[in-house]
């Protein structure tokens, strides 16, 4: 099932951690990185190993964000949480196809350590970095694991010495959009899930709605939440519509009825193969 809302989790909060599951998310992100201290990782890493042991019935996918492979704490981070068999690993700051196959040869040699299945781990990625956004195209074929890839602003705006990610308008700057377009095509490249960045104004439901739509009709399939009131919004704008499944529905079946034909006509329109492909997403996401 492809998440459509994903919310970020400070690692260091077991109060937080312990609301995550009746916040209504698809998939948490228990975060390691930026949203805990560095004099707090050690102790964070304990509390979502401890956490991921103790969901043995999990209404939600649990994802576990470790820190960039520049770091000292990569290893350390997946030493202790793999043990409790995350559903995937969010992967920030990668500079190009080599972290990826770096993260794939940890991930085989915790698997098989703690008996887990090789490959069963999965991982999201975010493009936030320079280096990261040039040679994004590499990502696409870079590791089987690789399912799911967003878009950061936030830190790409400190990356390249920026002040705001935003011009006077409110709309981001021409960076901050070519980076989400592009990770949206590398994402249907690999046959990856793309995920919309986040909506910094936690607490503006109507540009939330807003986003959420215009990411749908872009591609988008899901978006990431940093506030448990975002998900709502969230999980019903990226849900089809009974009418939508109801006329994808229709459309396989005119072409199932179509004997072959490349095109058929519905509805005093003339549809062809990529309607087809579209109607048959909407079923899937729509879990037809």
């Amino acid at each position: 099932m492809f998440p459509k809302s994903f919310l970020f989790v400070p690692g260091d909060s077991e109060k937080k951690l312990e609301r995550g599951p009746s916040t209504g998310a698809q998939a948490l992100i228990l975060c390691l990185e930026d949203a805990v201290a560095e004099a707090k990782k050690s102790r964070a890493r304990c509390i979502v190993a401890e956490y991921l042991a103790s969901q043995a019935q999990r209404p939600a996918q649990l994802w576990v964000r470790v820190n960039p492979i520049t770091t000292p704490h990569l290893l350390d981070d997946l030493s202790v949480v793999m043990a409790g068999r995350p559903d995937g690993i969010f992967f920030p700051k990668p500079s190009g196809a080599q972290d990826f196959v770096a993260l794939d040869h940890f991930l085989t040699a915790f698997e098989v350590q703690n008996g887990i299945e090789r490959g069963r781990t999965r991982v999201m990625s975010v493009v936030e970095s320079a280096v990261g956004a040039l040679h994004q195209h590499e990502f696409a074929r870079a590791s089987s694991r690789l399912s799911a890839l967003t878009w950061g602003a936030e830190d790409m705006s400190a990356d390249v010495g920026a002040s705001t990610n935003k011009d006077e308008q409110g709309a981001f700057f021409l960076l901050h959009q070519m980076n989400r377009a592009t990770s949206l095509l590398i994402a249907a490249a690999g046959n990856m899930q793309a995920v919309d960045g986040i909506c910094a104004d936690f607490r503006d439901e109507t540009k939330l709605r807003a986003e959420c739509a215009r990411a749908r009709r872009e591609g988008f399939t899901g978006k990431i939440a940093i506030h448990p009131d975002q998900v709502a919004v969230i999980n019903a704008c990226f849900t089809p519509t009974d009418d939508e499944i109801a006329y994808a529905a229709r459309v396989v079946e005119a072409f199932a009825q179509a004997g072959g034909a490349g095109t058929v006509g519905l509805d005093g329109k003339m549809l062809d193969l990529p309607h087809l492909k579209q109607a048959r997403r909407l079923l899937v996401q729509a879990g037809k």
